[in-house]
């Protein structure tokens, strides 16, 4: 098999192929499957329309809901998250070094939430953006297990133009600048393969790093 490259895939948009080694990866893996059993377990997101979404999320630091943030996971169980460990801001620094070059600021990127989405053969995550943060700062987006169809758009539409990039297991995918609030989604899981060296048999785990810009327990 010929090496995957690097691309800018748009302004501010990098995907690193291959970048997360074994180690980390099984790392990641384990570590979801505690931060799943709680406090705050996986679950399907309820969608203010009515809608479930297909894949199932748990989050650290901030809970996530349609549409901002809070301290405690008011739409499971009441419960306060789980707490943003000191070693993922490192892992997120080390990132966007990775995609942006020495001058890239990293030293000063402080991830405070990270949502995982596990996603099975069935999932699909329509085009959206990650516009609840106050922060303007990059999202840092790792995969591990099945590949998938990222769907990469623009900062304007859910439509056209968009690329279409396959993210395989240990991908680092980071998009900020110009391209921080444009649409993305996956519009289908290449299911069959996991990544059995980290511990994950099938499905795929995606974990985005975010800096939310808030400090007041309870804001979103």
């Amino acid at each position: 098999m010929f090496p995957r490259e690097r691309a800018v895939v748009a302004p501010g948009a990098v995907h690193v192929p291959g970048w997360l080694g074994t180690e980390l990866r099984r790392r990641l893996v384990d570590s979801c499957r505690a931060w799943g059993r709680g406090p705050v377990p996986f679950r399907q997101t309820a969608l203010p329309g009515g809608g479930v979404m297909s894949v199932r999320t748990v989050c650290l630091g901030w809970h996530w809901q349609p549409y901002r943030y809070s301290r405690t996971a008011d739409d499971v169980n009441g419960a306060r998250v789980a707490a943003f460990p000191r070693w993922l801001v490192a892992l997120g620094r080390r990132a966007l070094e990775e995609a942006y070059g020495e001058d890239s600021g990293a030293g000063g990127y402080t991830p405070d939430t990270a949502l995982i989405n596990f996603y099975d053969a069935d999932a699909r995550m329509g085009m959206h953006r990650d516009r609840e943060e106050r922060s303007t700062a990059p999202v840092v987006s790792l995969s591990i297990g099945d590949p998938c169809v990222f769907r990469f758009g623009n900062t304007g539409t859910r439509g056209r133009p968009w690329t279409d990039v396959e993210l395989r297991s240990g991908d680092l995918f980071v998009f900020g600048g110009p391209s921080r609030f444009a649409y993305h989604g996956v519009p289908r899981v290449l299911a069959g393969t996991g990544d059995p060296a980290a511990g994950l048999a099938s499905g795929r785990l995606n974990i985005t790093l975010r800096e939310t810009g808030l400090t007041d327990p309870g804001t979103g």
